[in-house]
C-alpha cells in the first residue's frame, strides 16, 4: 500500500525534539492558549444557556404561554374561550383571571400592586406559583372569604403577616351624594409566595376569582383566560392559529411578544459574550502562524533535500499544514473536554471557589437568581470545536504556501 509520506513527515516533525526550543514553547503556548479558550466559551455559553432556561421557567412560572383577552378588558364568556382554545392540540389547560390594579395599605404602610383574581384549582394548571409558596397555600384562596396571597417582597415591605388583614383600595369609586368615595375592602394574607422575580415577588397579589368580580365590579365577567402550551416555544404558532380560532374582538397575545426585550437582550448578551470570547480562541490560533513561520525557517535544509527527492510544492504544503491542524486538533480537544467537565460540574465548582476565596458570585439582593446555573448543550460544543479547528485550519495556509515556495538551490547555499 501506497505510504502518505507528508502525513508521517508532519507526525515526525510534531513529535521530534526540536532544536529551537522556542519553536516548540510557542507550539505549546497556542496548543494551551486554543484549550482555553474553547473551555472558557463551552462553560460561559453553558451558563448562559442555564440563566436563559432559569429564567424562562421562572417568568413562565407566573405568566402565561398565551392569553386571550376580551375587548376593554372584558370577557363576558369565558368557559367557551376556553373551550375553543382547548380543542386546539397544543393546549393543555386554560384558567380565567381577572387583573386590576390597587393600593394595599397596612398601618402605616402603604404599596401598589397588580391584583389578580384567579380559580386556585386552575391557576395551579396553567402556573407554578402554588409550587413557590414560602407559607399558606394557593387553595387557601376561597369565595366570599376575601383571602389574598401576596408575592414575598410585597410581604415584607407591608410588614404583614399570614393571618393579618390589610386594606385593598380599588381604583372604582361609590358615587355618593358627598362625592366620589374610593371602594375599600379588608383581605385577610392566606399566603405568600416567592417566584425569584422581583417583578412578581414585589408587585403581584392573589385573591379569588368571585371576590375580585365582586370588588372591581365585573359582574360575572374576567379579564381574560390565560393557557398552558405544551411546548411553550409553539405559543406564538399557537396564538395565530388561535386568533383565527377564536374570532370576534378578543385580543391574543403570548409570552414571546409580552417579554419580547427581556429574551432579545439575554440572546444579544450570549452572542456578544460567543464573540468576545471566541477572540481568544483566534489569538491562540494565529499564534500558530508564528510557529509555523519558525519551523519553515528552521527546516529549510529540509525542504530543500525533500524537494530534491521529487517531493512537489503541495506536498511540502501539506506536511506544514498537518502540523499546524495537529496543535488545534489537541488544543480543541483538551478545551472540549475541560470545558464539558467544568460546565457539568459548575455547581460543585463555584461554591468551593466562594468558600475558599470567601466571595459570593451571585448577591441573593442583587440578582434573580443566587446559584449559578448551567445548562450544556451538545450543539454549542460542536459549534465552537468546529469554529476553532476552521481557525487552526487557516492559520496553517500561509506558513505552509511560504514553506511550499523555497527555493532548494537558496536553501542549501550556506549550508
Amino acid at each position: 500500500m501506497p505510504v502518505n509520506y507528508e502525513l508521517l513527515i508532519g507526525l515526525r516533525y510534531t513529535r521530534a525534539k526540536r532544536r529551537n526550543h522556542f519553536i516548540s514553547f510557542i507550539s505549546m503556548t497556542s496548543m494551551l492558549g486554543i484549550g482555553l479558550g474553547v473551555a472558557a466559551l463551552i462553560v460561559v455559553l453553558s451558563v448562559m444557556n442555564g440563566f436563559q432556561k432559569e429564567l424562562r421557567a421562572r417568568i413562565l412560572g407566573v405568566a402565561s404561554h398565551v392569553q386571550v383577552s376580551g375587548s376593554g378588558g372584558r370577557l363576558e364568556d369565558w368557559q367557551q374561550v376556553a373551550r375553543k382554545s382547548a380543542a386546539h392540540p397544543q393546549v393543555v389547560a386554560a384558567a380565567p383571571f381577572v387583573n386590576a390594579q390597587a393600593m394595599l395599605t397596612f398601618r402605616s404602610a402603604v404599596r401598589g400592586s397588580a391584583v389578580r383574581g384567579i380559580l386556585p384549582e386552575l391557576e395551579d394548571k396553567v402556573a407554578a406559583i402554588g409550587a413557590h409558596m414560602t407559607a399558606g397555600r394557593l387553595q387557601a384562596l376561597a369565595p366570599g372569604e376575601f383571602g389574598i396571597v401576596l408575592g414575598a417582597e410585597l410581604a415584607r415591605a407591608l410588614s404583614v403577616r399570614l393571618g393579618e388583614r390589610v386594606t385593598l383600595i380599588a381604583p372604582q369609586g361609590l358615587v355618593t351624594p358627598a362625592g366620589v368615595l374610593p371602594r375599600l375592602k379588608q383581605f385577610r394574607v392566606v399566603g405568600v409566595f416567592e417566584v425569584g422575580m422581583f417583578e412578581y415577588d414585589a408587585g403581584l397579589a392573589l385573591v379569588h376569582l368571585a371576590d375580585a368580580q365582586r370588588l372591581f365590579q365585573m359582574g360575572t365577567a374576567v379579564s381574560g383566560v390565560r393557557l398552558k402550551l405544551a411546548d411553550l416555544f409553539a405559543a406564538r404558532a399557537v396564538a395565530q392559529d388561535l386568533a383565527a380560532a377564536v374570532g370576534g374582538s378578543l385580543y391574543v397575545t403570548d409570552w414571546t411578544r409580552s417579554h419580547a426585550n427581556f429574551f432579545r437582550a439575554v440572546q444579544i448578551e450570549k452572542n456578544v459574550m460567543f464573540i468576545i470570547l471566541l477572540l481568544i480562541v483566534a489569538v491562540a490560533a494565529f499564534n500558530i502562524v508564528s510557529t509555523l513561520v519558525m519551523m519553515v525557517t528552521d527546516k529549510r535544509p529540509d525542504i530543500a533535500i525533500l524537494r530534491t527527492l521529487g517531493a512537489t510544492p503541495g506536498s511540502i504544503m501539506k506536511i506544514f499544514v498537518i502540523q499546524g491542524v495537529l496543535i488545534g486538533v489537541i488544543g480543541t480537544l483538551i478545551g472540549v473536554v475541560g470545558g464539558v467537565l467544568l460546565a457539568l460540574n459548575i455547581e460543585t465548582v463555584v461554591p468551593f471557589l466562594e468558600r475558599l476565596f470567601n466571595i459570593q458570585f451571585l448577591s441573593r439582593e442583587v440578582y434573580y437568581i443566587s446559584e449559578l446555573p448551567s445548562d450544556l448543550q451538545r450543539g454549542d460544543v460542536l459549534t465552537i470545536a468546529a469554529v476553532s479547528l476552521v481557525l487552526s485550519l487557516v492559520a496553517t495556509l500561509y506558513p505552509s504556501w511560504r514553506a511550499s515556495r523555497v527555493q532548494p538551490v537558496e536553501a542549501l547555499r550556506y549550508e
